[in-house]
């Protein structure tokens, strides 16, 4: 495996960094406290080319590849204290527009990928429904089939970017007999009659990204929105969940560092006992296990891009990846405070927004034990 970056890969992410720290940082703790979502930062994510990073040049990506994409997305973590802005991005990247691009018409690669790119578009996935949790495949929203297309009928709850979206991948079953080989995708535009949100959801972190449920009243859509054959919704919804916990918390790494080198600011400046705190075995090990979680957490997930870039099955590395570095954002996230103490604590000085943050990351693209279960499904237990 080589992890080593060229000189390009490397000077754009620097860019990334200056890019962030200039432009996505204004008013953080309002717009957190407010939950807050700007459309203008986003755009400007998107003139810069962070919405079209992994698509083919033809539909108006950038055509970058998993690791370059992963880099980009760490050096952003770093750059932009809002965790929100770039978690709603990830989640529009790997599970719309993927999920478009791998299964996708022509038509509708031609009709979503640009816009999306563009920031013209914003999108989000509807999976989860208010009874069935991590329960993927037991869905209740039914597609009936009718002449020229299918009737929609149901709900997804705790949906991404849903407040804001322009369209929507959503999964419904067209036979519920049939377990998850009825699952089916599709492409629903939001001015479509008989689908909208029903109300936006308030939550602990992730203030900054809107979340809601998307409601579906016999809302008819054409054969030609379905995303992929009748019944692939599960090999659909499988390939978006790999690359989403392969990349989404890329940006994490770069939080991470970022936490990592204000702790260690604060330990060799904040003097007691006459000596800065740092000089203290207890702090200093804290810090120490900040930077261990920080290198294995990157190890793990550069494997996963690695073993993705020379088009490898990556499941089990996915789902060990997201396991280890969602937990070790939350522990390392504790420590911070715990390294500042009462400052920590305090909204102003941004280290506790890092923690209500990390939790998310324990619970969306597949809860912790979800991730256990499938490690332990792939090791034959």
């Amino acid at each position: 495996m080589d992890f080593s970056w060229t000189e390009e890969q490397l000077a754009y992410k620097k860019a990334v960094v200056e890019f962030a720290q200039k432009e996505l940082n204004l008013e953080m703790v309002e717009r957190d406290k407010e939950g807050r979502f700007s459309r203008a930062l986003w755009q400007k994510c998107a003139d810069f080319g962070i919405t079209a990073l992994p698509i083919p040049e033809k539909y108006g990506g950038a055509e970058a590849d998993i690791l370059t994409s992963m880099l980009t997305m760490e050096g952003l973590g770093y750059g932009c204290k809002d965790n929100g802005l770039i978690f709603g991005m990830n989640a529009q990247l790997w599970s719309v527009q993927m999920p478009i691009l791998a299964f996708g018409s022509e038509a509708q690669k031609e009709k979503y990928l640009p816009k999306l790119c563009s920031g013209e578009l914003i999108g989000a996935h509807g999976t989860t429904e208010p009874d069935t949790g991590s329960d993927a495949y037991s869905l209740r929203t039914r597609a009936e089939r009718v002449a020229g297309g299918y009737v929609l009928n149901g709900s997804k709850m705790f949906v991404t970017n849903a407040p804001i979206a322009d369209m929507a991948v959503v999964f419904a079953t067209v036979d519920p007999q049939r377990g998850m080989w009825g699952v089916t995708g599709f492409l629903i535009d939001m001015n479509t009659p008989g689908f909208g949100v029903s109300k936006h959801i308030d939550k602990m972190g992730l203030r900054t990204s809107p979340m809601g449920e998307l409601v579906m009243e016999n809302c008819f859509i054409p054969e030609e929105n379905r995303l992929g054959p009748e019944g692939a919704g599960s090999r659909i919804f499988n390939h978006s969940m790999e690359w989403e916990r392969s990349c989404i918390l890329a940006s994490n790494l770069g939080a991470m560092e970022r936490q990592l080198e204000t702790s260690i600011q604060y330990a060799r400046e904040c003097p007691q006992g006459g000596q800065p705190i740092g000089k203290y075995q207890s702090v200093a090990n804290r810090i120490v296990d900040m930077k261990v979680r920080l290198e294995t957490a990157r190890l793990l997930l550069y494997k996963v891009a690695w073993l993705k870039k020379i088009g490898k099955s990556a499941v089990m590395e996915a789902a060990m990846a997201k396991l280890y570095l969602s937990e070790m954002f939350v522990a390392s996230g504790l420590d911070a405070i715990r390294t500042m103490g009462g400052y920590g604590y305090m909204t102003e000085f941004e280290v506790e927004r890092d923690l209500r943050d990390a939790i998310g990351g324990t619970i969306y693209s597949g809860t912790s034990d979800i991730q256990r279960n499938i490690i332990a499904r792939l090791l034959g237990l």
